[in-house]
């Protein structure tokens, strides 16, 4: 929990519970510690906590939100069940997956990988920039995904990515904080602010 505490407390704006080994009443208990290091981490900030693919332990966790998986219920079953606030977002490895996925309703798509991923072994060829872009002008926001750190968030944005999903470039680092931290002052200013 201090990767995530300090993670947030160096500006990641929102944490996306991806435990899919654990039993139920692990997994609820994981997503309320999450929850109460993302609180301490905050500082006053709100920072969203979703939870892969369980609805029940998003609504139980009273989380942001739910990212769902491609076998998962639909978006509007999963919007019905958490309110209309809900942040419903899904994965997407191509153009047509996100074309979709758009049609289906969610609000954001992981699209992934980008690059070569860093937290695991690469299963898919890296999409690249122009894909991104493309997958950029369908409607929907688009984080990129799978291989990102600093220096390619400039590149992600200016490819029309709203933001960035990471896991290896934090949590393998020794400094998660440090890590977030560099993430953020490159979001920061590739997005002029």
């Amino acid at each position: 929990m201090e990767a995530i505490e300090a993670a947030v407390a160096a500006g990641v704006d929102w944490l996306q519970i991806r435990e899919r080994g654990c039993e139920s009443g692990e997994l609820l208990s994981f997503a309320q510690d999450v929850h109460a290091a993302a609180k301490r981490g905050a500082n006053g900030r709100n920072v969203p906590v979703l939870i892969n693919r369980r609805v029940d332990i998003a609504l139980a966790t009273q989380a942001a939100g739910v990212h769902l998986g491609f076998d998962a219920m639909s978006p509007t079953d999963a919007r019905t069940i958490l309110g209309g606030e809900a942040l419903i977002g899904t994965s997407a490895h191509s153009t047509k997956d996100v074309e979709a996925a758009a049609q289906a309703g969610v609000d954001y798509v992981h699209l992934a990988p980008i690059l070569p991923p860093l937290s695991k072994a690469a299963t898919r060829p890296a999409l690249g920039y122009e894909v991104l872009a493309e997958a950029a002008r369908l409607g929907v926001r688009v984080l990129a995904q799978g291989g990102i750190e600093a220096q390619h968030c400039g590149d992600a944005l200016a490819a029309g990515a709203t933001g960035i999903a990471v896991t290896g470039s934090i949590l393998m680092s020794p400094d998660p904080g440090k890590a977030a931290a560099m993430l953020r002052s490159a979001l920061d200013t590739a997005a002029g602010s």
